[in-house]
């Protein structure tokens, strides 16, 4: 078994909407970037993780993605595994990247995740993130939600208070319900305030404008965030993640492949978490995932410098920053609007911009988290580096199931 496991390489493209490209242009452009960031060959690779979700939904190609992929950039004959854990798909396949090596079955592989979702059947895309979850039950609560909908607006025209609809644009994903429904229970429970929320979107999209890679690429203020479309209260649309497309990689090796290639850029995984959420009770798959993470590589939160959380809204930044220990249960509205998980900040938190403006190619997302943070770890993230980011954390979660999510990856890596 090998004791210390490192990331040597680390490639991603530039997130957006590609229309002329499929997931094998993708893949393959991402391929090239990561070979090239640690200057290994095909041939030394091993075996590959490939990381999707959407492929099958939108054109068939349930099954042989990785090979279909990969083979289409001259890497085939070895073992190519498909890894599909909806949202936190990218990272599941570099934890079965990490394992794979931990076990000394391998010294050098990869993990690579890409994924298309923009089309211009917008509706088309949306009705898929369905998938994501216990499809019977969802299907009884979007009726559910329908229904009530309905009931509402008509109390509202009957007592004269009717508002005309706004344009929907295809809607948006069940997903943005479930967030909607938890920021309101926080709200409620805690008196955080849709201004706190538009705090944590405003920072996010003015790390991404300090992020070439990223999808979105502009600056927003609190006012612009909070005065954006609604899409479920209380999130507007500058507060959740956008359709896109990208690819990401990750090359993962032993420390045996490392003494023989001497002058690479390494960052050492610390501890790979990879657990489940459950039907039962409250969710506290984070607090799991991570207080496992936290133990195995002998770290507090206080140790973090750096972080990259799932936040497909606002509202799971700042869930994820009380359930990981970065402040107290209750005070993730607080934190935000303190500075707190600012660049300089006490715990920078998605300097990358996160899913709400980096993007959120759903097969990509958990291996573009670990591309930002080894790219800070290795000081290299320009204008929206953390100084002397020396420890970091991932939390990249998927699906839902019951009141959580239903996969949950952490990882903690250290320069």
């Amino acid at each position: 078994m090998s004791d210390n496991i490192y990331i040597i390489g680390v490639g991603m493209i530039k997130f957006g909407k590609y229309l002329e490209k499929g997931v094998k242009d993708l893949a393959g452009e991402a391929l090239e970037l990561t070979l090239a960031d640690c200057g290994i060959t095909r041939d030394q690779i091993q075996a590959a993780w490939f990381s999707n979700s959407s492929w099958g939904i939108s054109s068939y190609q349930h099954c042989i993605r990785g090979q279909v992929a990969l083979s289409a950039h001259n890497l085939d004959k070895i073992p190519i595994v498909n890894v599909e854990n909806a949202c936190a798909s990218g990272s599941t396949a570099l934890h079965s990247a990490w394992m794979a090596v931990k076990a000394g079955m391998y010294d050098c592989v990869l993990a690579m995740g890409a994924e298309k979702l923009y089309t211009e059947d917008r509706k088309k895309v949306m009705e898929g993130f369905i998938a994501g979850t216990d499809v019977e039950e969802t299907r009884a609560f979007i009726d559910a939600l329908k229904k009530q909908n309905a009931e509402r607006k008509a109390a509202e025209a009957a007592a004269g208070k009717g508002r005309p609809d706004k344009e929907k644009k295809g809607g948006h994903s069940v997903f943005m319900d479930f967030y909607a429904m938890g920021a309101r229970w926080h709200m409620e429970k805690y008196g955080t305030t849709q201004k706190q929320l538009a705090v944590i979107a405003a920072k996010a999209h003015n790390n991404s404008a300090l992020n070439p890679l990223a999808q979105y690429t502009f600056p927003m203020t609190v006012e612009q965030v909070m005065a954006d479309r609604e899409v479920a209260f209380p999130l507007t649309r500058a507060m959740c993640a956008p359709i896109g497309d990208g690819a990401a990689g990750a090359i993962v090796c032993s420390e045996r492949f490392l003494k023989q290639h001497p002058g690479k850029r390494a960052v050492a995984i610390k501890s790979s978490v990879l657990l489940s959420g459950s039907r039962q009770g409250i969710s506290d798959i984070s607090k799991r995932a991570s207080s496992q993470a936290y133990k195995t590589a002998g770290v507090s939160p206080q140790d973090i410098h750096v972080a990259e959380v799932h936040d497909a809204t606002a509202y799971g930044e700042l869930y994820q920053s009380e359930q990981l220990g970065f402040c107290a249960e209750g005070e993730g509205g607080p934190f935000a609007e303190s500075g707190a998980t600012e660049i300089g900040g006490k715990i920078p938190i998605n300097p990358s911009g996160g899913l709400m403006s980096r993007g959120h190619p759903i097969g990509a997302s958990g291996l573009a988290q670990i591309y930002e943070l080894v790219t800070q770890l290795r000081g290299e993230a320009g204008k929206r580096q953390v100084s002397d980011a020396r420890i970091a954390l991932a939390e990249n979660g998927g699906g839902t199931l019951g009141g959580g999510e239903a996969a949950m990856a952490v990882h903690i890596i250290q320069a």
